[in-house]
């Protein structure tokens, strides 16, 4: 029995050890650093441009931005001048900037 023990606590430990690392936190200040250099231009500090020809950003699930600009830089998701922007972000950066922008508030669109 006491052996039995022994071997089941080695494979829960064995098969925790295979287990992927949890991810590190965003770092939102340096998202916001990011934002500033490579995003606002656009997308506006807080995510939301005031022009209709930019999406808004702010309040989005970080999840769904990180994955939109990893599509942009694979160019799994066609847009070329999307594709140069996310193609300096680094894994890191865009985990960033997500966290940021989905930390803003979100503000709807006015429709004329």
């Amino acid at each position: 029995m006491m052996m039995a023990c022994v071997r089941a606590s080695l494979v829960i430990a064995a098969t925790f050890a295979l287990l992927p690392a949890p991810a590190s936190a965003a770092d939102v200040a340096a998202g916001q650093a990011k934002v500033k250099e490579v995003c606002q231009a656009c997308h506006g500090l807080d995510g939301n441009s005031q022009s209709p020809d930019y999406p808004k950003l702010g309040g989005q699930y970080p999840d769904y931005l990180a994955k939109a600009l990893r599509d942009y830089k694979s160019g799994a998701r066609k847009n070329p001048i999307m594709a140069g922007f996310a193609g300096t972000l680094s894994a890191n950066d865009i985990e960033n900037v997500a966290a940021y922008y989905a930390s803003q508030p979100a503000v709807l669109a006015k429709k004329y």
